[in-house]
Order: C-alpha cells, then structure tokens, then sequence
C-alpha cells in the first residue's frame, strides 16, 4: 500500500495541470518531508507526524485550487467541493437513463421508432440541465442563507487508496453507452419502421414473435449493460466484481441470440422467403457466421476484462 505522503500527493495532482504536476509534486514532497521532519525532531514519531501534516494541509483539491490559483466558488466556495462531487455523481447516470426509457418508450408505447433516438437524446439534455439548475440553486440557497450541513471535516483517512492512472475513460464509456442505447433503439425502430418489400408490405428483419420473450429480455440485458458501463466508470477500473456482472449479461445476451441463430428464430421467415438468396442457403450461411461471431466476442470480451482486471489488482 502506498505511504499517506504518495497517497496525498496523488489526490492533490490529479486536479492540477499535466504540464505542472512534475514541478509542483517535487516541491509539495519537499515541503511535507520538511514539515514532518520538524516534528520528528521534537521527539514525535514519524507515523503520527506524517497524519497530523497531511490534515493541517487539508482537503487535497482545495491544496490544488490553492496552488493553481483556482477559485472554487460557483456560488460561495463553502459547499463548492460538495456541490461539484453531489453534481457529477448525478450527471453520471440519471439522465442516461432517463434517455434511453423514453426512447423505448417512444419507439414501442408511442409507435414513433423513427424518433426515438432523437427523443432520447433530447430527453437526456433536458433532465442533465434540470438536475444542474436544481442542484446548483439548492446549494446557492444554503450558502446564502449560512445553513449548515454538519459535514465532517476532512481527514486523512478519506484518502484513496489507489494512485494508479484511470483504466476506464470517459470517452470509452461514452462510446460503449451510445453503441448500447443505438442497439436498444434499433429492435424496435426494425419492427415498426422494417424493410419494404417489392410489393410495398413491410417485413421486419426480425420474427416479430420474439417480442412475445426474448426481444424484450435482451432489451433487459442491454440496458443493464448500460448501468453496468456507468458503474464501471465511477470504479475507474475493471474490479473481479464487474468482471463477474459483465460475463453474466454478456452470456445473458449471447446465449439466447446464438440459441435464436442456430434455430433458424431469429430473423423473419416472411423476409427470407422474400429473397431468393435468403431461401437458397444464405440464410444459413447468416446465422452460422453471426453466431461464431457473437461466440468470440463474448469470449474476447471476458478474457478482456479479466486480463485487465488482474492488471489492476497488481
């Protein structure tokens, strides 16, 4: 485990500038090493020092606000700390998936699939601007009117453990949430808005029986695999805990849909009597090559993250 000073230190870097973190970590472990060695010669020790140092120095990020000439005042710098931490841990997941239930709603309930997508992104924008306005009042009100939260007063022990640099970024969780939500947004969008015929009759590109089950359960699965995402954010990491819940939804999804392939369930018998090709052996040629397909990369997926999960707890 590191030393509290390594511990500090990294908490303290990790909202200062890259270009300034190699001269102001120098001369912060100076300053420390100093401090502490002043008490160390009054007969203290050295563990108890080191403590009664770091808290003197206080909250990490307001150490770097105060090194980089940053002012932490939104309203009043009281509850900036809190308002920003409360702010961003809201922002993470709610209008998420607040976007991705009125778009399947809109595409199913509504019968718009067309604008689902749209709908939800919209809905998303929306609710992440109402949670910063009511967020940011609610503690404007409570800086203005000197309410007090009681909140404990920052110690050493609230330190993270980890110094490591982040495996999980957010524009990784970005990509994978907006691939996960399209995919969402596509079953229904096949089912109502489907390929036209020759004739002019629509024909999803899927057995619309599947909606009786397992349409529906996957659509279960994939936005799990969105809260799944965010929880992995927030970690910063793979855990073995998120390794666990990614190999269930992965199987969760890939069973069923290799089970649907390899049983001919999967895509519309009106669509492949439709096409020549489809009737004549290439949908057999689909489904065999989609479900080695999906096989390998649930397979490449689970070695993925167990690989990077050991990388982390090393």
């Amino acid at each position: 485990m590191s030393s509290l000073t390594d511990r500090y230190l990294a908490a303290t870097l990790r909202a200062v500038p890259q270009q300034r973190r190699t001269e102001l970590a120098d001369e912060l472990r100076a300053s420390i090493e100093d401090m502490i060695d002043d008490r160390t010669g009054g007969g203290q020790e050295r563990d108890t020092a080191e403590r009664e140092v770091l808290t003197e120095l206080g909250n990490p990020e307001q150490l770097a606000a105060r090194y980089t000439d940053r002012r932490l005042q939104l309203i009043g710098p009281r509850y900036y700390l809190v308002w920003w931490r409360v702010l961003r841990l809201l922002l993470t997941f709610i209008p998420a998936i607040v976007g991705v239930v009125t778009g399947v709603v809109k595409a199913t309930v509504g019968g718009e699939p067309g604008a689902a997508i749209g709908a939800g992104i919209a809905s998303g924008l929306q609710t992440a601007v109402q949670i910063a306005f009511w967020v940011t009042l609610c503690f404007a009100v409570l800086e203005r009117t000197d309410t007090s939260l009681n909140l404990p007063e920052w110690t050493v022990d609230q330190l993270p453990e980890e110094t490591r640099e982040r495996q999980v970024t957010l524009v990784d969780t970005c990509a994978s949430v907006v691939f996960l939500v399209v995919t969402i947004a596509y079953l229904p969008w096949q089912h109502f808005q489907p390929w036209l015929s020759g004739d002019g009759s629509r024909l999803p590109m899927l057995d619309p029986a599947l909606w009786r089950l397992w349409l529906p359960a996957l659509i279960v699965v994939l936005v799990a695999s969105v809260g799944l995402e965010i929880a992995k954010y927030r970690a910063g990491r793979w855990t073995w805990r998120l390794v666990a819940v990614n190999a269930v939804l992965e199987l969760a999804f890939a069973v069923p849909l290799i089970w649907l392939l390899l049983t001919d369930r999967l895509l519309n018998p009106a669509l492949i009597e439709r096409f020549a090709w489809l009737r004549e052996g290439g949908a057999d040629d689909v489904t065999r090559v989609a479900a080695v397909v999906t096989a390998a990369v649930v397979v490449w997926a689970v070695i993925d993250s167990t690989v990077k999960a050991r990388k982390a707890a090393d």
